[in-house]
């Protein structure tokens, strides 16, 4: 029968005389372990062809941003913004689960979405070379239209995996 002692600093005595040394785990460090694997797992429900369709659906058909998104750099900035709001959504689809309204947990990350908007906006502004002009301000609510449907399809999708307690 081995039975150990645990002594200060993490290290434990065990009956053997010998001294072993246990991994010491804070809360932040397990909070953000539990994070990336939730992410990860609502990340496998996407792939590169459902990106690459609604960036043709938002920035494809806009005479505009049409000559952009053929620009790869453009395009890998609109995933990257598709998968930070996707994933922004999906951290608060356990609020949707409890009952709250979309738009009422919608509210709390006000500012990381709009973030997240002009970043993507002032992308295309960037690569845009100055051609947009008056249509600025369509492009700016073509960039939200894009960020609040990526993020309403984390929110849901998260949803649904709370309800299905595949969380």
């Amino acid at each position: 029968m081995i039975f150990a002692l645990h002594l200060m600093g993490g290290r434990t005595l065990s009956s053997r005389g010998e001294i072993k040394l246990n991994v010491v785990t804070t809360f932040i460090d397990k909070k953000r372990e539990k994070q990336v694997k939730y992410e990860r797992s609502m990340l496998r429900e996407l792939s590169i062809n459902i990106l690459q369709n609604r960036v043709k659906q938002y920035f494809g058909s806009s005479q505009l941003t049409s000559s952009l998104v053929m620009n790869s750099g453009i395009e890998e900035a609109c995933y990257d913004v598709a998968i930070e709001a996707y994933l922004l959504g999906a951290k608060f689809g356990r609020f949707g689960y409890y009952g709250e309204a979309i738009e009422a947990v919608k509210s709390r990350c006000y500012k990381d979405e709009r973030h997240l908007i002009d970043t993507l906006y002032n992308f295309f502004l960037f690569w845009g070379k100055g051609e947009e002009g008056t249509e600025s301000e369509s492009l700016y609510y073509l960039c939200e239209q894009y960020v609040d449907s990526w993020w309403r399809e984390g929110f849901m999708k998260s949803e649904k995996k709370y309800k299905l307690r595949m969380h």
